[in-house]
């Protein structure tokens, strides 16, 4: 009865599982907002300025307060769902308008400075603004069926005044003309001052005095004409002057395509990892992909509920914390499969393995988790996403990954119905000792015995010299291939249904006065074109190329727009990110274990990161803020990997007796690293399988991204387990050289106790 009740409690909570998970998934995908880079729309980021001839005037927080105020009141006109308008340090705000189809009118609506007057036909103002009633502008259609603005006016007596005035004079002259005044600005990329351009709206004729506060303006009107107009005359005259510092817009079939086919690239990842689990580690294999499906869940579920908006760094992030979350998994099922092999019983072996694995675990995350708050701290926006759902995937790892795995398994193992059956926890009879030959972990023998690692150190040491020193030769002669995001200009992505060629391309560009030498073909067929320029382009550029483009090629293009001042600050914020995270974690480790561990673990992080943008300058690629991202997840992900390999240095270290000679120290990093090979490999192989489906499958706006953590995952295991062991090797060394000897029990006083703290 105890065995069918632990089956039953098994099968129980799967279906409990399955009946949460069913209904409400479709819901909770339904209500995820989406990032401008999946359904198109456009960011802007405002420096608040005085208005030209008030440079005096002194920008307030309240004033950006209530700029961003009146920007609000514009965009509800435009009736987009839930835009985002933030404020940031440095008189600044931040507007993001996902799904806007007309982009072009809404950066006009936004950002336009304009005042209505009320002039007779000697240009004298009769009305303006402020005799407008606070709100009281809305679109509507006249009794023809034409769309009209109507007013309401504070000051009815006012009104019949000047209509009273204007009808006494004779025709022609008895019209009231109604005229929209801009604000002079500054084109920069003519580098020119642009003179304010009034917009003749309407010159209706007086012909009787109106007592009435209620106006009607008509015209040759469209409907968006008519909203964009009342949504500008409501929100009233901007304090201040916008300058665009930062902007990038997305075409919605970009958008679309993008998301497509990145789920269908996860979709195929994962897919590979459930199959790799199930046939390596059988029915824990089983386990981990229920687990992992519930992980998956969560993290939508949480998503949802703190109102994230998913980008396509997020989706990346998402599933490369499927990779992450499977390697909490792995670790657990070879501690198992270790303690099997020694000779003890398979409830006994998942106590005991579960429990060994939770320390590696533990510290392996928090320092991947320190890499994703430094980079949600420093990040830009698309960043920021990507940062927040790799801290909820490292959280929510703990929930499914450690302790509904656990329980899971548990439930199948302590039922009994698993004992003197190993084969399915995927491991051969042949492969366990019996109980009485005293067989330890330390003793068992793995697939990789004959590989020397502490002996060939100084061949490691120099293939990394050499790496690093071609490196520096390569990074001196060709530089980085610096994106907008760090060296200021415009970047422009065109998508066509035909191929292109560089040269149809360049002369489109010197039609509308746009050229460019800087053009590059992607895509399959070449249908894709990236253009990049050296200036930041203006409002009225971005709308230019957008609509010509559009109108050439049928799809709206993406242009992204870095200024000089972004740029810098981007850049500074990147190595400011590098900096804070690679600090984090050496502190983090050096407390942990010890400080050669830790000095030892920032050399192979650096080791990494080096190696990445090395091969980026070999390549070509462009180096963007996405880059830094990706760089700071193998950070975390490369320090995963060493902390697991100092895990067992250290437990195995606690094992022996007092270590006397060189020796006797290499055999113990021998024996771990050998022990963790297994395991690092399937780790990096269950990534890699969701990184290279990324890569082939998912979108070109995150290729670059991918293919950085391509790279970084190939270094950060060659690092992890080639250069960091044996780095400390040779730091230990120098202290056993001067004390003779390495006394265990000081060890543990100073590294702590192996227990894992729950």
């Amino acid at each position: 009865m105890k065995t069918r009740g632990r089956i039953v409690a098994f099968l129980l909570l799967l279906v409990i599982f399955a009946g949460t998970i069913s209904p409400t998934v479709g819901g909770v995908l339904n209500n995820i907002k989406l990032g401008l880079d999946l359904q198109g729309g456009f960011e802007v980021l405002y420096q608040v300025e005085p208005l030209k001839g008030k440079e005096d005037q002194k920008i307030t927080e309240d004033i950006v307060k209530d700029t961003a105020a009146a920007l609000t009141n514009r965009i509800d006109a435009l009736g987009v769902n839930e835009p985002s308008i933030q404020i940031e340090s440095g008189n600044r705000i931040r507007v993001q308008l996902a799904g806007v189809e007309d982009q072009n009118s809404a950066r006009e609506l936004l950002s336009t400075q304009a005042n209505l007057t009320f002039r007779d036909t000697d240009d004298n103002i009769m009305l303006d603004g402020n005799d407008l009633k606070q709100g009281g502008a809305k679109d509507a259609f006249n009794q023809q069926g034409q769309p009209i603005v109507t007013l309401q006016l504070k000051d009815a007596n006012k009104f019949a005044e000047v209509t009273s005035e204007i009808a006494a004079k004779p025709a022609p002259d008895n019209v009231l003309v109604i005229w929209l005044d801009f604000e002079e600005g500054v084109d920069s990329y003519a580098a020119e001052v642009v003179k304010p351009k009034p917009k003749f709206t309407s010159a209706p004729r007086v012909s009787q005095q109106i007592s009435s506060n209620s106006v009607e303006i008509s015209g040759s009107f469209t409907v968006d004409e008519t909203k964009s107009l009342s949504g500008i005359l409501n929100a009233g005259a901007l304090p201040v002057h916008l300058d665009e510092i930062y902007s990038t817009s997305v075409g919605a079939q970009f958008g679309s395509q993008a998301l497509s086919s990145t789920i269908l690239a996860g979709i195929i990842g994962i897919s590979a990892i459930f199959v790799f689990m199930l046939l390596y580690y059988r029915l824990p294999g089983l386990v981990a992909i229920i687990s992992l499906i519930v992980y998956m869940f969560l993290i939508l579920i949480i998503f949802d509920w703190i109102n994230g908006v998913l980008t396509l760094p997020g989706i990346a992030a998402i599933v490369l914390g499927v990779g992450m979350a499977v390697d909490a998994n792995i670790l657990t099922y070879e501690r198992i499969r270790e303690e099997l092999r020694v000779g003890k019983s398979v409830k006994k072996a998942f106590d005991t393995g579960a429990k060994e694995a939770f320390t590696a675990i533990l510290d392996a995350n928090i320092t991947t988790l320190l890499a994703a708050v430094v980079l949600f701290y420093f990040g830009t926006s698309s960043v920021k996403g990507f940062a927040t759902l790799l801290i909820i995937s490292i959280l929510v790892v703990f929930i499914t990954a450690v302790w509904a795995s656990r329980i899971l398994l548990g439930l199948l193992v302590h039922s009994g119905y698993l004992d003197n059956k190993p084969g399915w926890l995927g491991i051969s009879k042949k492969r366990i000792h019996a109980p009485e030959e005293n067989v330890d972990t330390l003793d068992l023998t793995t697939k990789f015995d004959r590989l020397d690692f502490v002996h060939n150190r100084k061949i490691f040491y120099t293939a990394s010299i050499v790496l690093t020193v071609a490196g520096i030769i390569i990074l001196s002669i060709f530089k980085l291939n610096l994106g907008i995001d760090f060296s200021q200009g415009t970047r422009v992505e065109i998508q066509s249904t035909n191929s292109l060629t560089k040269e149809f391309i360049a002369e489109k560009l010197d039609k509308i006065n746009m050229t460019s030498e800087d053009i590059v073909l992607s895509g399959d067929n070449n249908q894709n074109a990236v253009i990049r320029y050296k200036e930041d382009f203006s409002q009225d550029e971005v709308k230019l190329f957008k609509t010509e483009m559009t109108k050439e090629f049928g799809i709206d293009p993406t242009v992204s727009s870095v200024s000089p001042t972004v740029g810098r600050e981007l850049a500074k914020n990147a190595i400011y990110a590098l900096l804070f995270a690679a600090l984090g974690i050496v502190i983090y480790v050096a407390f942990r274990f010890e400080w050669r561990m830790g000095l030892a673990s920032i050399v192979s992080l650096l080791h990494d990161a080096f190696l990445m943008v090395s091969i980026f300058s070999i390549l070509r690629l462009e180096v963007d803020i996405t880059f830094i991202a990706a760089v700071l997840t193998i950070v975390g992900y490369s320090i995963n990997d060493t902390i697991v390999t100092f895990d067992r240095i250290r437990e195995n270290l606690h094992r022996s007796k007092k270590i006397t000679t060189e020796e006797e120290l290499a055999t113990i990093v021998n024996k771990s690293l050998r022990q963790t090979l297994g395991r690092s490999v399937n780790t990096v192989l269950t990534v890699i399988l969701v990184v290279v489906a990324l890569l082939i499958f998912g979108a070109e706006g995150i290729r670059n991204f991918n293919i950085a953590l391509l790279i970084g995952l190939i270094a950060g295991t060659y690092s992890s387990i080639l250069v960091a062991a044996q780095l400390w090797f040779d730091l230990k060394v120098k202290e056993l050289r001067k004390t003779g000897g390495l006394d265990v029990k000081k060890e543990e006083k100073k590294w702590g106790s192996d227990e894992p703290v729950v």
